[in-house]
């Protein structure tokens, strides 16, 4: 099927695929059209600005430590670029990949959202799956299930957007979908991949995974496209050519090449990075673990918690969804989080 397929048969393909993710989620009633909400004026003004339109794909990146999500926008010259940071109202666990059901842990990787992993009657509002474990994490021999992006602000290994914030990442989803993208890829990452956070956690146990996924994100970065995806040698790999072979994720890679102009621009950006880590190593930054109580809350977020506490706060983010350990959201040791998104955020809750 041609990514330019008419709205009309896409649409139908999505309305179809939405009506079996009711069938198997919480429903909250019929006549429910919360999935359905129009993307505000204010919204779709920023992408007409920048050169997109409803329809263009989207993808998707999370920070954890940031307490980010972020949404990409292809635009009118082919590329894709940022639309909107959100600020994420929890995410539970430490900074690593999720290795078994019930650890708590929200993934880390690469995940591809198809039509049918969107849930309009989420007991959490609205929410989309992210198809955790992929296949480089069954072959690793990883549990879990239904590890979402939703609403609300509480997590046992999901990211929480509040009710207010998922509305809008579910609707830009809703709309690539119909305009003709059959999935949308989704990069989970514990930090931005930047070489001052690549130092900082350098002696972290995680930090060979950690530069797996970098790649991916360099991948990202020096193209502006998402890459393809696939997995090797228990690792990710990126753009993989078209005459490199099978590839399975618990087989030795076997030769591949990446095409040759791709490789140029990812190349000279991991080497200015690898020179500035170097630089930051030698001139003593130190290396950091946060250890985290269990998972982090925006700092937008914190300050509303702190100053009226989870029971008002909840009525304004998360409906009748209770906050999850506020304690230990309060005690996030980075507190991570943009002004502009901060300013935002409070400011359109306050007017609640």
């Amino acid at each position: 099927m041609s990514a330019r397929q008419p709205r009309s048969i896409l649409g139908l393909a999505f309305a179809l695929a939405l009506s079996a993710a009711a069938l198997s989620g919480c429903v909250s009633g019929e006549g429910d059209t919360r999935h359905l909400q129009p993307l505000p004026p204010r919204l779709v003004a920023e992408m007409s600005g920048k050169g997109m339109t409803q329809a263009d794909p989207i993808l998707v990146r999370l920070f954890k430590q940031e307490s980010e999500l972020e949404v990409w926008k292809r635009d009118r010259s082919g590329q894709y670029a940022l639309l909107k940071t959100y600020p994420m109202c929890r995410w539970s666990g430490q900074l690593g990949p999720k290795k078994r059901e019930g650890d708590r842990q929200a993934p880390e990787g690469f995940y591809t959202v198809t039509a049918d992993l969107m849930n309009p009657r989420s007991q959490f509002y609205l929410s989309f799956n992210l198809g955790y474990p992929n296949a480089l994490e069954q072959a690793q021999g990883y549990t879990g299930s239904a590890l979402m992006v939703h609403g609300a602000c509480t997590s046992a290994g999901c990211y929480a957007m509040t009710d207010e914030g998922v509305t809008e990442i579910y609707g830009l989803a809703r709309e690539a979908f119909a305009g003709g993208q059959r999935s949308f890829q989704v990069q989970a990452l514990p930090f931005r991949m930047t070489p001052q956070n690549m130092a900082r956690h350098r002696n972290n146990p995680n930090i060979a995974f950690w530069r797996n996924l970098k790649e991916g994100s360099d991948h990202f970065e020096a193209t502006k496209q998402p890459p393809a995806l696939a997995a090797c040698g228990r690792r990710y790999v990126f753009n993989p050519g078209a005459g490199a072979g099978p590839l399975s994720p618990d087989a030795p890679c076997p030769a591949y090449e990446v095409e040759p102009t791709i490789a140029a621009v990812v190349a000279q950006r991991q080497s200015r990075d690898e020179q500035r880590f170097t630089e930051l190593v030698g001139s003593g930054l130190p290396a950091m673990n946060y250890a985290y109580l269990d998972g982090g809350m925006h700092k937008s977020f914190r300050g509303l918690l702190q100053k009226l506490g989870p029971e008002r706060m909840q009525t304004m983010v998360a409906g009748k969804i209770e906050i999850s350990r506020p304690e230990a959201a309060l005690a996030d040791p980075y507190g991570g989080g943009d002004q502009a998104a901060e300013v935002e955020t409070t400011a359109s809750l306050v007017k609640q």
